[in-house]
């Protein structure tokens, strides 16, 4: 049977309707896969007229600002309520109004894990869940965190590549969340706190970690090797952990020459290192070999603050998943860690209140301290309850807020465009309706959220 070589089988007009159907069908789905992403600054000019406006923690506020945003930076910051029409701009100009708020940096937590949260299924987890699932996680997770006012955040360890991912699609604005630096695995030696433990043989040769390393060469490898992976900050677990399922104690476990060798490396490839560290031997040998920050540092006495302050090194002391967990056998045994096995319960019974007293004891001897959560240990989202432990141990208000704004922004190196509301840095800013120098607690409720020019809460909107 002939057919006709124009016939589509409904005829000419058939057919050609069809084509203009399938080549719209195409267009449209080449227009959707390409849409530009979601979470960017909005083009034009910006104009926040802030109520009460703290630019630079450990400043003085000032009343009646206007605060003029345009490509995600702030341009300039002037007094009075400026009208639209007075700013010189291409495009659309936009006013938004927090003459009622309290306005200032957006907030930085120097040490979360968002690729999981830890609580008694974590183990099974660990080999149920894959790169994707973990990925998907870390995405709702970011979100929470982004929507409890911080605008950056420093993870430091999650495994595997996903936590790249999605740092790099924030970045794009394709997904919610705070800027992310991440340092990918961390960098063990062989049965360290951040290597595998408490499974079977052949899951733990399935699973190894990436930075797992030994002696000061091979270190030096897996240093240059998290860099390749695309490691922002090198993070090194220097002692013994409580949430490690190994009776290893929280000890010095990488030697003085190992510490050294991975210091200097991180450093040689431009990037900040730090130590988790519990026990006071650890902590002053990484001091001692030049680490930039210190993580926890739970057992460090006063000959540690005087190093501390010797070497200039930050302190990110990760207060509240003591309150969270609780900081007492009772209150341990009944929360959301109690079904822990006997190696992690033994180590966590040994802090009690030591992580407040600490940190009290390093804000009296003027030690520099910088606000990090270790969220995951807590709940994520809850990341700004860290600011009340710092006032309860003793500081102010204002240093409360500034070891989350300009201090850890030193600590990360990241002062140039973080940290505090300048012309020419990012326009991270969060807003509240009640005042955090009056009362510590107005942290914990939020009105207003924008990163990089781009709001994600506004009042009820979000």
């Amino acid at each position: 049977m002939l057919r006709n070589k124009h016939s589509f089988g409904v005829g000419t007009c058939g057919g050609l309707l069809m084509a203009a159907w399938l080549l719209a069908i195409g267009n449209a789905r080449s227009a959707d896969y390409n849409k530009p992403p979601e979470f960017v600054p909005p083009t034009g000019t910006t104009i926040i007229h802030a109520g009460t406006l703290l630019a630079v923690p450990g400043q003085s506020t000032q009343q009646a600002q206007s605060v003029v945003i345009r490509d995600g930076k702030i341009v300039e910051i002037r007094s009075g309520y400026v009208p639209a029409a007075s700013v010189s701009a291409v495009g659309e100009v936009r006013v938004i109004d927090l003459r009622e708020q309290f306005v200032m940096p957006g907030w930085i937590d120097l040490h979360v894990h968002l690729s999981g949260q830890s609580g008694s299924a974590r183990k099974l987890n660990f080999v149920e869940m894959d790169q994707a699932d973990v990925a998907l996680h870390a995405a709702m997770y970011a979100r929470r965190t982004l929507m409890a006012g911080f605008t950056t955040v420093r993870d430091l360890g999650s495994r595997g590549y996903s936590i790249f991912a999605l740092r790099d699609a924030i970045k794009a604005g394709k997904v919610a969340g705070p800027k992310i630096l991440s340092s990918g695995d961390a960098i063990t030696p062989t049965g360290g706190h951040g290597d595998v433990h408490g499974y079977r043989r052949e899951v733990l040769q399935a699973l190894p970690a990436l930075g797992t390393c030994n002696g000061p060469d091979d270190c030096r490898r897996a240093v240059r090797a998290a860099v390749k992976r695309g490691a922002d900050v090198i993070k090194v677990t220097a002692t013994g952990g409580v949430l490690s399922e190994t009776a290893t104690g929280t000890g010095q476990q990488f030697t003085d020459e190992e510490l050294k060798a991975i210091a200097d490396t991180a450093h040689d490839l431009g990037r900040k290192v730090t130590a988790h560290a519990h026990a006071k031997q650890g902590i002053e040998a990484a001091l001692r070999a030049g680490f930039d920050n210190i993580e926890h540092a739970m057992w460090a006495d006063e000959g540690t603050m005087k190093i501390f302050k010797q070497t200039g090194a930050w302190m990110v002391p990760t207060v509240y998943p003591i309150t969270a967990v609780g900081d007492t056998p009772e209150k341990m045994k009944q929360g959301p860690f109690k079904d822990l096995p006997p190696p992690i319960m033994a180590k966590l019974l040994q802090l009690g209140r030591q992580p407040k007293d600490m940190v009290a004891l390093a804000h009296k001897m003027g030690v520099n301290i910088a606000l990090g959560t270790d969220s995951a240990v807590s709940p994520h989202g809850e990341n700004a309850n860290e600011f009340i432990e710092y006032v309860n141990a003793g500081m102010t208000n204002m240093e409360s807020l500034m070891t989350g704004t300009v201090n850890a922004a030193e600590a990360a190196g990241i002062s140039d465009r973080a940290g505090s509301l300048e012309p020419g840095k990012a326009a991270d800013i969060v807003a509240m309706s009640a005042s955090p120098l009056d009362s510590i607690e107005a942290v914990l409720d939020v009105d207003f959220i924008m990163r990089d020019g781009f709001v994600f809460k506004h009042g009820a909107e979000q």
